[in-house]
Order: C-alpha cells, then structure tokens, then sequence
C-alpha cells in the first residue's frame, strides 16, 4: 500500500481553533501528515512582525496535535524546497491563497513535480493577526 504523504505549512503563531481546523481537515487528505512550521526569520517577513510564540514552542505544541504525524521546521523561500526535502504527495492550505498570485505560484510549481494542492477552508472569525489586534487594543484600553 502506498502511503499518501500530506504537508501543511503555517506559522502556528498563538494557536487557536483556525489552526486546529487546518490541521484536522489537513489529515483527512492524507496518511501520514507533516506539518511545516515556519521560522520565525520567515515568519516574520511574510507577517511583517515576528511571531509572538518563538519556533521551538510553535513546533512542540503542533507536533503534539494528534492528527500531526510529525513537524519540521520550514525555514525556505519556497515550498518547492521543502518537497524537495520530504518528498510529499500533497500540500494543504487555506482556501484564501486560492486564485491568488501566491496560490497560482503554488500550484504550478507543485504540478511540476505532481503533487496535488488541495485547499481547505480558512476559518474567517479567528487568526493570530486578530488575536494579536484584540491583545493590543485590551491592552491600550487598559492603561
């Protein structure tokens, strides 16, 4: 039996429900899944702000997750180089990169070498940037 090998990349920053959601439905599209946490140098170019929760952390709590069946840390440009590091069937994101210049890009680098892209739905009432709005506001509303 071949083993269909997923991968999910993320930043995992302040991990909430959106996450959990990516990660469960993530698993239904494979066998064994690898979650790609992204370094805090990478997160904090794609974000424009670090990530609040250093990577070692990141990478324990989503390695803990029980539909992860392991997680590296994604410390690329690209995610063409981490298939070329693990060699996975599929990559899972959140539907807001489809029809996008990025989720476009994606696609055809991954049809290249024939690994399907799947999206799932991004979950819209929580993500770490509203969290971390949310802080900063109880924060400046406290003082």
């Amino acid at each position: 039996m071949n083993t269909r090998v997923g991968y999910v990349p993320g930043v995992f920053d302040m991990f909430h429900v959106g996450h959990l959601n990516i990660l469960r439905n993530a698993r239904l599209a494979c066998d064994w899944l690898v979650a790609g946490v992204v370094s805090d140098e990478r997160a904090a170019v794609a974000k424009g702000q670090p990530p609040v929760v250093p990577v070692g952390e990141r990478l324990e709590i989503v390695r803990a997750n029980r539909y992860v069946d392991d997680a590296v840390i994604e410390d690329v440009d690209e995610k063409l180089e981490m298939w070329e590091r693990l060699h996975f069937d599929v990559i899972v994101k959140g539907d807001d990169w489809r029809g996008t210049p990025k989720g476009d890009k994606l696609e055809r680098d991954f049809a290249s070498v024939g690994v399907e892209v799947v999206y799932l739905p991004y979950t819209v009432h929580t993500s770490s940037t509203m969290l971390r709005q949310i802080i900063g506001e109880r924060l400046a509303a406290a003082r």
